[in-house]
């Protein structure tokens, strides 16, 4: 069965280019983006992990840990964070698990026997500092994912933790948000979003980013 949202990621413990992964334990208090590549020394998966290097600084501002997965060995893996680092000008910093068993494959369902019946496809889960996942993301392996689509989603999720706001469609960091139409009390709300709102529906109700700089003139 796959995972849902809400669902508690599974536990593992996997060899990786880093040394063995307990992958709870390895998480800790951060937030997680676990993606799988379909095989080692390919040319989509080698930019994307070129992709995620280079975005280390973005994950640490967002207390996210990057960690990849292919069914390849360490060995493997090892040669091919050679190739990368030179084709893409970076230096991974991040594990790449070597799940030769499957064991985290069929954990996390990356394996789709209608697309490929040995390799994982372009999978991606977003987990948070609960090990809950809140985020799922599937292509296939012909299609490289996008990373600030990624990084948009988390920041979206984060901020909704923490505020009783949503976000639109096309949504960036900065934008305005939407009020849940779950809070009612006009009180509450001047108290949460001082910067105001404008009520383009009676469900539909506009307010700046309540994490955005503001000096309340």
């Amino acid at each position: 069965m796959s995972l849902r949202l809400g669902d508690t990621a599974p536990d593992f413990e996997q060899e990786s280019t880093e040394g063995t992964i307990r992958f709870h334990e390895w998480l800790g208090d951060s937030w997680g983006i676990l993606f799988s590549h379909p095989a080692d020394f390919t040319p989509v998966c080698t930019t994307e992990l070129g992709l995620t290097a280079k975005l280390k600084d973005e994950f640490a501002k967002r207390n996210i840990k990057a960690i990849a997965l292919s069914v390849d060995p360490v060995e493997d893996h090892k040669q091919w964070i050679d190739d990368i680092n030179d084709t893409q000008g970076c230096t991974v910093n991040f594990p790449i698990i070597a799940d030769q068993d499957r064991k985290v494959s069929e954990l996390y369902d990356m394996i789709h026997p209608n697309a490929d019946a040995t390799a994982t496809v372009r999978s991606l889960f977003v987990i948070d500092s609960d090990k809950k996942v809140r985020l799922t993301i599937t292509y296939p392996a012909s299609t490289g994912r996008n990373f600030n689509e990624v990084l948009r989603a988390v920041d979206s999720l984060q901020m909704t933790d923490n505020h009783k706001v949503a976000t639109p469609g096309n949504w960036e960091k900065g934008d305005d948000v939407v009020i849940v139409p779950t809070l009612q009390d006009e009180g509450e709300i001047q108290e949460r979003f001082p910067k105001g709102y404008k009520a383009v529906r009676p469900y539909l109700r506009m307010t700046p980013d309540p994490t955005a700089n503001w000096s309340g003139e």
